[in-house]
């Protein structure tokens, strides 16, 4: 448990948010949402003790024990993996530290005997016996091989690190466990396992993270940071997601009465109580959400982008055939002879352990690769539309502000038709002139977004498109890709974005590919019935 008291920070002369009043309770999953800079991270850095607050104060019971999954990769790199998870339970690594020590001296002493006795039980106290159980137990759930186990954190790479902190920040039982952006790096088994791990956990679990499917799944709470406060609401992200919106419908109509406003809020709250769900804390949520009042729901002052795309003209059937294609990147063949035939309304995920294979194959398509064999062909009526992963180039370097850089793609270039674009786009006032060589990684995504939408393709291929950015501008890419019209080629982490917009799914593998016409988690679920055989 822990019990917020009029907790405040003021962030390098701003403040960032006050008067926070919360209470976080055992056997519940809290998410932590709100735009970028808002907070989030800052906030949990707060309830983990690394900051302090300008005012007020966070108490947690001395009985209880906190985990907090580290940030930093290469804390533990003089460790074997092991001792860093075992870190996690920093009494317990210290009693074992001990032990070892007392049992190495030469001339051990009745006092030595008696001390030993005495972490000897502590040790069992802590589980101390169960240690390579429940690490291994760990391991495989986050796709790990017991192999790793005596290996240095050194040896490791990114993504095996990312795991083994994520193990630590889970290992010995801790009553409270903070998680800052999670699933990062995880892959989709892991990431299921990491839902049911948390679900079935029975202390309290505070996470950040953008990951909207995961949000839903776990969390029986959302916790806003909005309006410099810091708000507690009942429900998964959909709940606070569409109430809140709700809520700024009724807000800005200020014609309807306020008993009709009552009357539709009670029945959104009975119909989302009465939804399904497949987490295991539905029925406690469901509960929860029974109970609320209207006064409960969120009015938020977020906004949204908009995202929208249009088409000069329409596509004709032949889109786009590849045929045998290959290609290897530094010694490795990351494109093994692949073939397949986009059709007219095709919106295709493409999938796969090996990233660099998805990003190759659109720059092949994009003619910015050549293929070391194989070959491919666009339908004559077919016109493409690239948002790259890595578009640093577009801005390094470039001392053109916003409104000049989105001037380059645009027929219509008065300065009234690209201010109302990019007001949009969230860029109003004087943030048009800033230059581009210094926005933040979410701002030069919704610039490149921008500039695709001024090309009126029929075609839109888009690698990893949702990294950088925050919750409202995920659900406006999200939201804009599901109502175009035409073929969508894209690539994501996010299950939630996958979807709800793929209606098929190509996995890139060592040997080829896999492709099927179905949604995301039809193919997950045909994988696993296709793996238990």
């Amino acid at each position: 448990m822990i019990i917020v008291n009029d907790v405040g920070l003021d962030f390098n002369g701003t403040k960032l948010f006050s008067d926070v009043n919360l209470k976080f309770s055992a056997q519940e999953c809290y998410g932590v949402i709100g735009a970028n800079g808002a907070g989030k991270s800052t906030f949990l850095k707060i309830l983990s003790g690394e900051l302090e607050p300008s005012k007020g104060e966070v108490v947690i019971p001395d009985n209880e024990r906190m985990s907090v999954l580290k940030q930093d990769h290469f804390m533990y790199d003089s460790f074997s993996v092991l001792d860093t998870i075992i870190q996690g339970n920093p009494r317990l690594y210290q009693i074992m530290l001990e032990k070892d020590a007392l049992y190495a001296k030469e001339d051990f002493s009745d006092e030595d005997g008696e001390l030993a006795a005495a972490l000897e039980a502590e040790f069992a106290e802590l589980n101390g016996w169960e240690i390579e159980t429940e690490i291994s137990k760990l391991l495989k759930g986050l796709g790990l091989s017991q192999e790793l186990l005596y290996e240095q954190m050194s040896a490791l790479g990114d993504k095996e690190k990312v795991k083994i902190l994520l193990a630590q920040a889970l290992f010995g039982q801790p009553d409270i466990i903070l998680l800052d952006e999670p699933t990062n790096h995880l892959d989709i088994n892991s990431i299921a396992w990491l839902e049911d791990f948390l679900m079935d956990y029975q202390g309290t679990v505070i996470i950040v993270s953008h990951d909207r499917h995961f949000l839903n799944n776990v969390c029986t709470h959302i916790v806003d940071i909005d309006y410099n406060k810091i708000k507690m609401y009942v429900g998964n992200y959909d709940f606070w997601y569409e109430s809140s919106k709700l809520m700024q419908r009724m807000l800005s109509d200020q014609k309807r009465k306020a008993d009709e406003k009552i009357k539709e809020l009670q029945s959104f709250i009975q119909r989302f109580a009465a939804n399904k769900s497949k987490s295991k804390q539905a029925t406690s949520r469901r509960k929860l959400i029974e109970k609320l009042t209207v006064e409960e729901l969120p009015a938020s002052s977020r906004k949204y982008p908009y995202v929208g795309f249009s088409m000069d003209r329409e596509i004709g059937k032949d889109v786009l055939t590849v045929d045998r294609l290959s290609k290897t990147v530094d010694g490795v063949k990351v494109l093994n002879d692949i073939s397949f035939t986009v059709n007219r309304g095709d919106k295709i995920a493409f999938i796969g352990d090996n990233e660099i294979a998805q990003t190759t194959l659109f720059k092949v398509l994009m003619e910015e690769l050549t293929p070391d064999s194989g070959s491919f062909k666009w339908g004559v009526s077919t016109s493409r539309s690239y948002f790259p992963k890595d578009h640093n180039e577009f801005f390094d370097g470039c001392d053109l502000s916003i409104l000049q850089w989105l001037a380059q793609f645009s027929k219509d270039v008065t300065e009234t038709y690209l201010r109302g674009f990019l007001g949009r786009m969230l860029f109003s006032g004087e943030d048009v002139y800033k230059p581009v060589k210094v926005l933040s990684g979410g701002e030069k995504v919704r610039c490149m977004l921008s500039r695709m939408m001024l090309f009126g393709s029929n075609v839109l291929l888009l690698d990893q498109p949702t990294n950088h950015l925050d919750l409202e501008s995920i659900t406006a890419v999200n939201n804009g890709l599901v109502d175009f019209k035409s073929n969508v080629l894209f690539t994501s982490h996010d299950h939630e974005f996958i979807q709800t917009i793929a209606n098929r799914i190509i996995e890139i593998t060592p040997d080829g590919i896999i492709d099927r016409m179905c949604s995301y988690d039809e193919y997950i679920e045909w994988k696993k019935e296709r793996e238990s055989k």
